[in-house]
């Protein structure tokens, strides 16, 4: 645009010598006057365009072109000019020329301009694409690939030929809601960019890593031995704290080409990550429940033997409900644990002989709340922690503290219920001589109903009498309540 500008000034310049000769001095000195004057802003308008000032070049070609501005002057004089000399032919097609050149200027800026403004915003609009398309496969969060460019890698890398070695890592944080809890969603937020950035450093260079969104995070590694790079990522993702442990579980699987699609993998490698995470947590339930059994046998050895009898028979009933390994699991944590908090009851009234007085009895139905508050405290025996808490309600509602009945209370609660009161009343105590287990069997039936699961109480009766190769028989029914 500005060499062409410079061209123009020129040819003009040389018109305005021709006019001279045939006009005078005057006459030309004015007109050349005015036309440096144009060029003048359209110089500083082509300086402002180059700069970017779109809006700054706007207002100045307004400003030019309007009948005030320079060009506006220059046309009036070629104008007048032209009437005046409109006799003398050749004076009159020179004027002519010099206003064409003048306007053929100013139109070449125009479209000069008008081209310049067209390629900014198409190159404006192809960046903001770009930005859109970036933005899609990326999480705001960690600025790492989403979920999306997971799919997409994939579908590249399984289509190399040859195929390389590609293992799928998939990752949750274990204890990453307890920190937010703690303390805060900023917080949170910022462990996992913190982790979103180690993971990537540990995977550099070896493969591609992801945040799948909330806490967990992906792999793919293209190294034939992909165990070290996702056991770094396993570390990579886990963080502790004086307060806090952030840790890890992953599951992986190997991706054959053609012999497994993008979704299948997916399935299998989600499959072994939450088998991984509930094994974890079963090693870590277990780890933390041996340490508060050893706190209970310290306090009372007649205690520590009577939960270690219950969990075996708790364990025993939930097998015979045929509920899962898991839940088979948790409710013999819940039955070892369910009276943590009678570490806080005092002995004077644990070991009372006699009946308990109304006060005792307020202070001694707080335990399944104090056990609740022990256990949250755990991460890894959170799940069993409501579990306690509802160990002692009963079926028609008048248990404690929240006085469930029926199926409102969870079933392990259900279960440690009665395999707790036939402990308790088979076991000698202060206050009384223990029952055979033929007469805590009865007891428990007439019972059943009001105070125990009905299903729960023939399912225990049932796991006991066949141990034990007795013939499963049925009792009566009635209102006894069993104090356990």
């Amino acid at each position: 645009m500005g060499l062409q500008l410079q061209a123009d000034k020129q040819k003009i310049r040389g018109s305005l010598s021709t006019l001279e000769r045939l006009s005078g001095k005057i006459e030309s000195g004015r007109i050349g006057t005015l036309m440096s004057r144009y060029f003048a802003g359209l110089d500083k308008i082509a300086a402002l365009v180059v700069r970017g000032s779109v809006q700054l070049a706007i207002l100045e070609f307004g400003r030019v072109e309007q009948p005030g501005g320079s060009y506006g002057a220059l046309a009036t004089k070629l104008s007048r000019a032209n009437t005046i000399f409109g006799a003398d032919a050749k004076r009159a097609r020179l004027i002519g020329t010099v206003g064409s050149d003048a306007a053929i200027a100013l139109s070449l800026l125009a479209f000069s301009f008008t081209l310049y403004r067209a390629t900014r915003l198409a190159r404006e609009k192809q960046q903001l694409l770009e930005q859109s398309r970036v933005e899609a496969l990326t999480d705001a969060l960690t600025g790492l690939p989403n979920r999306r460019k997971l799919f997409t890698d994939m579908e590249n890398l399984l289509r190399e030929s040859p195929p390389r070695p590609l293992t799928l890592g998939m990752f949750d944080l274990d204890g990453f809601k307890e920190y937010n809890d703690n303390f805060g969603h900023p917080a949170g937020d910022a462990l996992l960019a913190r982790a979103g950035r180690r993971l990537a450093a540990a995977i550099d260079g070896h493969g591609s890593s992801y945040r799948m969104g909330g806490d967990e995070f992906c792999v793919l590694v293209h190294e034939a031995d992909a165990e070290p790079l996702l056991a770094a990522a396993q570390e990579a993702l886990s963080e502790y704290g004086e307060h806090f442990e952030v840790s890890c579980s992953r599951g992986s699987v190997l991706i054959a080409p053609n012999e497994m699609t993008i979704e299948q993998a997916l399935q299998h490698v989600d499959q072994r990550l939450y088998t991984n995470k509930r094994s974890s947590r079963t090693r870590q339930g277990g780890e933390g429940h041996d340490v508060l059994l050893r706190v209970l046998a310290e306090s009372s050895l007649s205690l520590a033997t009577h939960l270690s009898n219950v969990g075996r028979l708790a364990e025993a009933v939930a097998r015979k409900l045929g509920l899962s390994d898991d839940e088979v699991t948790l409710t013999r944590l819940t039955a070892e644990l369910h009276d943590v908090g009678k570490t806080a009851i005092p002995d004077a009234i644990l070991d009372k002989p006699g009946p308990l007085d109304a006060n005792e009895w307020a202070l001694m139905r707080r335990h399944t709340l104090i056990g609740e508050r022990i256990l949250a405290a755990a991460p890894a025996l959170a799940q069993v922690a409501p579990l306690v808490r509802s160990t002692h309600e009963r079926a028609d509602g008048a248990g404690y503290p929240d006085g469930l009945r029926a199926d409102q209370i969870p079933l392990s609660s259900r279960i440690v219920a009665v395999v707790d009161a036939y402990d308790a009343m088979t076991s000698r105590r202060p206050y009384r001589l223990p029952l055979t287990p033929d007469e805590a069997t009865a007891e428990l039936r007439r019972c059943a109903g009001s105070q125990f699961d009905p299903g729960v109480t023939e399912a225990f009766i049932a796991a006991r009498q066949e141990k034990a190769g007795a013939p499963h028989t049925h009792g009566s029914n009635g209102p006894t309540t069993i104090a356990a």
